[in-house]
């Protein structure tokens, strides 16, 4: 639809979001950035080719061309923080999640700058996600907006040891209801290949708590997946047998999230 992103309009209610799934920079930018950082290796790698099967469940699905170095989609424009006392990155990130530096000394992008950013990369984004969201919800009544990211399964500058394979995360319960969250739950529990938390270091980031309302139909869940369970973590690859049970999981649960 645009450089920004790419829609992909479904037939039910249920709408995948993968905001962290861009790797591209902009020349300008990149040119400023630590060697490390242009490899952009914060970025949820082939989560839209982990959900590509839910394209064929009949869901819309948002993908974004630009890394996160650019502006975090799932930030709020205030750049507020999402996680008051904690390690955490902002809405033009400075810092990796190694902890290391993202640009060349001097060269962090001014306030001025990041408001720019907003207007050309982060309301794009929005508006489409915002206008999927009542095109779905006007069709069926109902929205089940999935926030789907992933991240290393060890981040120390973030949490400490390792990530749960699957991390549910419904704002503590507040984006949607006690059933879908139950559902969601029996699913995970039903299976002992991964582990998994509900609401733990990842409760759901701005996307998750901004767009939800349950009592009006609009349910919102954030899915982070520690990233070994589809691919090298060290290379970037996507490996096949690691990605198709991981898949199965997934399937799953969007399976579940679309049940009345």
């Amino acid at each position: 639809m645009s450089d920004i992103c790419t829609l992909h309009r479904g037939t039910v209610p249920l709408l995948v979001s993968l905001p962290h799934d861009g790797t591209a920079l902009p020349g300008d930018i990149a040119a400023r950035l630590v060697p490390e950082a242009r490899r952009v290796p914060d970025t949820d790698w082939h989560v839209s080719r982990l959900y590509a099967f839910a394209r064929e469940l009949g869901a819309s699905m948002l993908v974004p061309n630009y890394s996160r170095y650019v502006v975090d989609l799932n930030r709020p424009p205030d750049d507020v923080s999402l996680y008051p006392g904690q390690n955490t990155t902002g809405l033009c990130p400075v810092v990796q999640f190694s902890g290391e530096p993202v640009y060349l000394k001097g060269q962090e992008p001014s306030p001025e700058e990041i408001a720019q950013r907003v207007e050309r990369y982060w309301k794009p984004y929005h508006a489409a996600l915002a206008g999927e969201i009542v095109r779905i919800k006007a069709a069926h009544g109902r929205v089940v907006l999935w926030e789907g990211h992933s991240i290393r399964s060890r981040v120390p500058f973030l949490f400490d040891g390792r990530l749960p394979d699957f991390n549910l995360g419904t704002a503590a319960g507040a984006s949607c209801t006690p059933a879908l969250q139950r559902r969601l739950e029996a699913v995970l529990a039903a299976q002992e290949k991964y582990t998994f938390i509900v609401n733990g270091r990842f409760k759901g980031g701005y996307i998750t708590r901004h767009y939800a309302d349950p009592a009006n139909g609009m349910q919102a869940v954030q899915l982070e997946l520690a990233q070994l369970n589809y691919m090298d973590e060290d290379s970037f690859e996507y490996r096949d047998g690691l990605a198709t049970p991981t898949q199965a999981l997934i399937r799953r649960l969007l399976e579940a999230a679309l049940a009345v």
